[in-house]
């Protein structure tokens, strides 16, 4: 049998403001959020406008979300996040491709479509609304371009985070890196007692897909229930919202990818329902659902079932 290979990454696929609106969107309020206030305004229901570090810009806020004051900074309190910008997702670059203008002051993520380690540092560059402030570049790990290594990232795998002439990895380490130093509503708690678990279900993340994983090349699903047993629990601890630490944060941006995965393979594969006597998961999958920021790195539940029967059956 061979070694489980689970990290944070991937390396293969196995007042002088500037106002805009847009006629398409639909939500009738926008936010004006500084550095020390958030208030919300109502307005005609087809314009949206955001104030922020006064800079005036243009992104959907759906009614029911409400941005709160916290430690200096706005924080988002939903499932839809406020992203605004549906992307036309540029190609797969590979080994005939040029590389971009590295360290030219872009901020580029480094991602495979594919990756759910990735995957997490994409949906929080989505969540924070930064679609226009770091660029996607998507790298086609089964035929990747050798300037990628040799001028990027040494460590030939993604994600990675091209920013302030450095590049960094570890979709972990990324996604609060991303919270931290970047605009946009905040993605981590405040709270001391979610801060404490938090962690511990961040530090989780990796012994809960060494188990699925396991599960998938094994006669029974026991690690498996095991694992989402623990995923029940955790989600019951906080009564304020459906999510891990009630509201919305990194912990559920860390697990969504893997779930998203594991859920229709071992449906398929292993005829094994997550969500059976889990109703918990089941919500809490129904609530990420909703979520435009995540929908948009959303991979077809076919697509993925494939992939993952190539890389993890045929081991067997």
């Amino acid at each position: 049998m061979a070694a489980l290979n689970v990290s944070h990454h991937c390396t293969s696929t196995t007042a002088s403001s500037r106002l805009t609106s847009s006629p398409h969107l639909s939500s009738t309020s926008f936010s004006l959020c500084s550095l020390s206030t958030a208030i919300t305004l109502q307005f005609p229901n087809t314009t949206h406008f955001s104030v922020r570090n006064h800079s005036l810009q243009c992104f959907p806020v759906p009614s029911h979300i409400h941005f709160t004051k916290a430690r200096g900074r706005a924080r988002a309190s939903a499932t839809t996040m406020a992203t605004g910008v549906q992307e036309v997702l540029p190609p797969a670059l590979d080994s005939t491709s040029d590389p971009p203008s590295i360290f030219d002051g872009t901020t580029r993520l480094y991602i495979s479509y594919v990756c759910p380690y990735a995957q997490r540092v994409w949906i929080t560059r989505n969540c924070k609304g930064l679609q226009d402030k770091i660029k996607l570049v998507p790298i086609d790990l089964q035929n990747r371009p050798a300037w990628y290594k040799e001028k990027v990232y040494p460590a030939n795998k993604v994600p990675s985070l091209e920013h302030n002439n450095e590049v960094k990895g570890e979709s972990l380490d990324l996604i609060k890196y991303i919270d931290s130093n970047f605009e946009g509503p905040s993605l981590f708690p405040d709270d001391p007692a979610k801060t404490e678990f938090s962690e511990e279900l961040l530090s989780y993340t990796d012994s809960f897909n060494k188990a699925v994983i396991t599960s998938f090349k094994a006669d029974e699903i026991t690690e498996a229930g095991s694992a989402f047993d623990y995923i029940e629990t955790a989600l019951s601890k906080f009564d304020d919202g459906p999510f891990f630490l009630g509201q919305f944060s990194l912990v559920d941006i860390a697990y969504a990818p893997f779930i998203e995965r594991f859920q229709p393979f071992l449906l398929e594969v292993k005829k094994y329902d997550i969500t059976a006597g889990r109703p918990k998961l089941a919500a809490w999958i129904e609530e990420m659902s909703k979520n435009e920021a995540y929908k948009q790195t959303q991979r077809d539940p076919k697509e993925l079932v494939e992939i993952y029967k190539k890389r993890f059956l045929a081991q067997l």
